[in-house]
């Protein structure tokens, strides 16, 4: 008995040995991260920055040539229609006076009368084509109500009245400020045909010909200016879109009434907007690293009211996502970083069972962060993040 006893203990010091070696040498699960398979609509975007714009902007300048007094006003200001005083201009000197001038402003007399003309033209055409959008878009809710036509042509129907009525709203403030140049044009004429000493002491004084708010002020302190000399320039801060500077390979797949999307613009809320028009021709531009890339001006407008975006001004730098495609809400998407090329085709590791199984999978839209799964996968499929070189189909995983 004394001699089987160390042998007993030597044959359990080698299981246990054995036991060590057998745990140390054992394939220990592979730790990933785990994604699920969900479903759900997937909107596909092209991102890209841009800035805002006035939709129409005037430059204000000097009718006659004469001693302008000091400007007093500071971008930022508002000025009323007829009522806020831009700017005062006295003779300089009796070259106002001269045959030269007075020929020079019958001409400017009768180029702003015809430029009134067009500018009234172009109102009463806006005027006709609001009111012709507005009827279709009537007629297009009346149909809605008994389900004749889709949502997206009630859509369609309220972006082109809405794109109408702000034409509208620019002719008409063409319209003002061709006016407004008519007026000083024939005020020019009068001072310099009215040759007495005691008029030419008199000022000249410019009024504002529309509402808006001052932009810019080119030529603020007092002295002589020639006719055309750029004063101030006058906007409608509410009246403003958006210009998206896109890859022309993106742009061909945008197309007009899309959603943009305004993010990162210094507020709180995503802003709203769609696409108004497309520039038919592309410019150069010199990306930050250095690369010459081809890209095309997207003209969006804004869908939120002004009080939402009031703090953005003119030439803000905004970034941007347009909608390009939307799939179908009962569609399956996975994480983008879970697909890999396996051979000729697109593959995910499904975990099955704590095991990592090779399978192969149908694509369709990606916007870079989720892709559409078509085939291979169902609802609820728990699949490997960023699959690493040590997963294989058929080894051990494990998930944090």
């Amino acid at each position: 008995m004394k001699r089987v006893w160390p042998k007993l203990q030597l044959l359990v010091v080698v299981v246990i040995i054995a036991c060590l070696l057998a745990y140390g040498f054992w394939p220990r699960p592979v730790s990933v991260d785990t994604v699920l398979v969900k479903q759900g609509a997937l909107t596909v975007t092209v991102d890209d920055d841009g800035e805002t714009r006035i939709r129409e902007k005037y430059i204000i300048s000097a009718p006659v040539t004469g001693h302008l007094l000091r400007l007093q006003l500071h971008p930022g200001d508002l000025v009323v229609q007829s009522e806020t005083e831009i700017a005062k201009i006295i003779p300089a000197n009796p070259s106002l006076l001269d045959a030269r001038t007075q020929a020079e402003g019958e001409a400017r007399k009768r180029a702003a009368e015809a430029g009134k003309q067009q500018a009234n033209a172009v109102l009463t055409s806006a005027i006709e084509v609001a009111d012709l959008a507005e009827h279709h878009l009537e007629r297009a809710r009346k149909l809605a109500s008994s389900k004749s036509i889709s949502e997206a042509e009630i859509e369609e129907a309220e972006h082109q009245a809405g794109q109408a009525k702000a034409n509208v709203r620019a002719a008409e403030f063409n319209s003002k400020v061709r006016a407004f140049e008519f007026e000083q044009a024939v005020a020019a004429l009068t001072q310099s045909t009215d040759r007495t000493i005691s008029d030419r002491t008199a000022a000249m004084t410019i009024v504002a010909p529309t509402f808006g708010r001052v932009l810019r002020v080119f030529h603020e302190d007092a002295g002589v200016v020639d006719v055309g000399t750029p004063l101030i320039e006058v906007g409608d801060i509410q009246e403003m879109e958006m210009v998206l500077d896109i890859l022309s390979t993106e742009a061909v797949r945008i197309q007009p009434g899309a959603k943009i999307f305004i993010e990162h613009w210094g507020g709180k809320s995503t802003l709203n907007g769609s696409v108004r028009r497309i520039e038919p021709a592309a410019f150069l531009k010199v990306s930050a690293l250095g690369v010459e890339e081809k890209r095309v001006n997207v003209i969006g407008d804004f869908v939120d009211p002004w009080e939402a975006r009031q703090a953005l001004g003119d030439g803000f730098r905004i970034e941007a996502r347009i909608e390009i495609e939307t799939t179908s809400p009962d569609s399956l998407k996975v994480a983008s970083g879970s697909l890999f090329r396996h051979g000729e085709s697109w593959h995910v590791y499904r975990v099955r069972n704590s095991r990592a199984e090779l399978v192969p999978v149908a694509i369709g839209a990606s916007n870079g962060y989720e892709t559409e799964i078509r085939e291979g996968l169902e609802r609820g499929d728990l699949v490997i993040l960023h699959p690493t070189d040590q997963v294989r189909s058929g080894i051990r995983v494990s998930a944090p």
